[in-house]
């Protein structure tokens, strides 16, 4: 792996349940990119996602991932959460019974001791998770309840984003996000993401629709369709999906 990449994935494929969804995909990500990732239903766009976060379910059957020069595939989820890789859900799950600050501060400091530091004592992670529900136009009455439990679709996805704000990873995940959420809520969500924008932080977006990306600026667009990376390009490429649509590209392929 080139030591300027953070993410090197090559010509990977991959299952879930005997059925083949990565058809030999690759794809290079260099610290500080924002790559968004587009397609039809289907393409297996969430199972690249599935794949990196490490589910279970999603069995890779050839080829290689390099994250920070390790080998992906050799590290367990919470391994790979704990140097650095955040991923957020399309359908964030609902935990009842598990308090929604306490879930927090297990992961922020989790990640934090996996690193050599020392946790973080609960007033000022309280304080930190206050000013970040602020940036997020969030109600703090929202940390004392279930994990997303009654949670509204906007709501869980703001929640999502706060964690990726507590945890300020280095890849960042984002699957489908956009996904059943109103303006407002697209331009609070985006903006926590643009927040967290830096030269050494990268973002692997995917998403439907070019709207998201009027607000989160890709560096670069890939177009995904039966398993693998077909067509990439800079953001006019989303410009041109959301004109012609996908049948076109199955046409150049």
């Amino acid at each position: 792996m080139s030591s300027d990449l953070l993410l090197d994935i090559k010509n990977v494929c991959a299952s879930v349940e005997e059925k083949q969804v990565l058809k030999g995909l690759s794809l290079q990500i260099k610290p500080g990119e924002v790559h968004a990732i587009m397609g039809p239903n289907g393409a297996g766009k969430s199972s690249l996602s599935n794949v990196l976060a490490g589910r279970d379910a999603f069995k890779v059957t050839d080829g290689e991932i390099a994250y920070c020069g390790e080998d992906l595939l050799e590290l367990s989820p919470e391994e790979r959460a704990h140097k650095g890789i955040f991923m957020a859900f399309q359908y964030p799950v609902e935990i009842p019974g598990v308090n929604n600050l306490y879930f927090m501060r297990s992961a922020f400091n989790a990640k934090r001791e996996a690193n050599g530091e020392e946790p973080m004592e609960a007033y000022p992670f309280m304080m930190k998770v206050q000013q970040l529900c602020g940036e997020l136009e969030m109600n703090p009455d929202f940390l004392k309840r279930a994990l997303n439990d009654g949670f509204s679709g906007g709501e869980k996805k703001r929640n999502e984003m706060l964690q990726m704000m507590l945890l300020e990873p280095k890849l960042a995940i984002l699957d489908e996000t956009d996904s059943g959420l109103d303006i407002d809520a697209l331009r609070v969500i985006s903006n926590a993401v643009n927040s967290l924008r830096n030269t050494e932080r990268s973002f692997l977006v995917v998403t439907h629709y070019q709207r998201l990306l009027d607000y989160i600026k890709p560096d670069f667009v890939h177009v995904l369709a039966n398993g693998k990376i077909v067509k990439s390009g800079d953001a006019s490429l989303a410009l041109e999906l959301e004109e012609k649509g996908y049948a076109w590209i199955n046409e150049e392929v």
